[in-house]
């Protein structure tokens, strides 16, 4: 079990964070390296934009720690998974990965990081955990209604903190197996993409037949829309995996 790998997990979450970010469509307002204009001033009261903007190293590293890696007890994580819990709740909140960490191991779920959730995720394998956590964080921003305006980059995110994880606990042919499988996920739901849009199209519209031909098509149109967006996924995920595999 490693022991105070913040630096390592906090420098690939801030590979995603990065700079400044102020989008409208955003709920969470104005966000440098992550942290927002809210949460920066629980740590500096009165705090406004320009503030967050120039916002310390020292700062950050204290919010991160006090804020997200000690609610989640990364220090008690193995290595690999401690990255995978912490940056779902940098960008959730802790208690919402805590609450899917409990769920993958099949402990009582109240979003505190408690004795019994940290020895069930040690006697755990972790790539089981890591991916199972990572597949229902991937649930749940596609839940949220701004998933249409970043969930393309929001997958490609969890693609990439699921795969490096992996890596700082697998091995070379596992990582070449999991990034294999994940491509042949990808294919096979591109073909029923194909299936849906085409023949199968006049398939699903037969038993639609007593629905306007308007709702019919919107239907289909949803149906592919959301095999598509599974391929992209998997290709996603089996990109990040063949890269780490290649690293390894």
């Amino acid at each position: 079990m490693a022991k105070g790998n913040l630096p390592a997990v906090l420098a690939e979450t801030l590979a995603y964070e990065g700079g400044w970010s102020d989008h409208p469509a955003d709920p969470g307002g104005a966000t440098m390296k992550g942290i927002t204009l809210a949460v920066y001033r629980r740590y500096r009261p009165g705090a406004t934009k320009a503030d967050l903007r120039a916002i310390s190293s020292a700062e950050v590293e204290r919010i991160y720690r006090e804020g997200y890696w000690n609610p989640v007890r990364g220090d008690d994580l193995v290595r690999g998974l401690d990255l995978t819990v912490f940056d779902y709740g940098v960008n959730s909140g802790p208690a919402r990965s805590i609450k899917a960490l409990q769920q993958a191991a099949g402990v009582g779920v109240d979003g505190i990081m408690g004795p019994a959730t940290v020895l069930a995720a040690r006697g755990l394998p972790a790539r089981d955990l890591i991916k199972r956590v990572n597949a229902k964080r991937l649930g749940f921003v596609q839940s949220l209604s701004t998933f249409a305006v970043f969930g393309k980059g929001w997958s490609r995110r969890i693609a990439a903190i699921e795969a490096t994880s992996l890596s700082w606990v697998s091995t070379k042919p596992q990582l070449e197996a999991d990034a294999k499988d994940a491509r042949t996920t990808a294919q096979k739901q591109a073909g029923g993409a194909v299936v849906t849009g085409g023949a199968g199209a006049a398939d699903q519209a037969n038993h639609l037949s007593s629905l306007p031909v308007g709702v019919v098509i919107a239907v289909v149109v949803v149906v592919v829309g959301i095999l598509i967006f599974r391929v992209v996924i998997n290709s996603q995920r089996a990109a990040a995996l063949a890269k780490v595999a290649k690293e390894a």
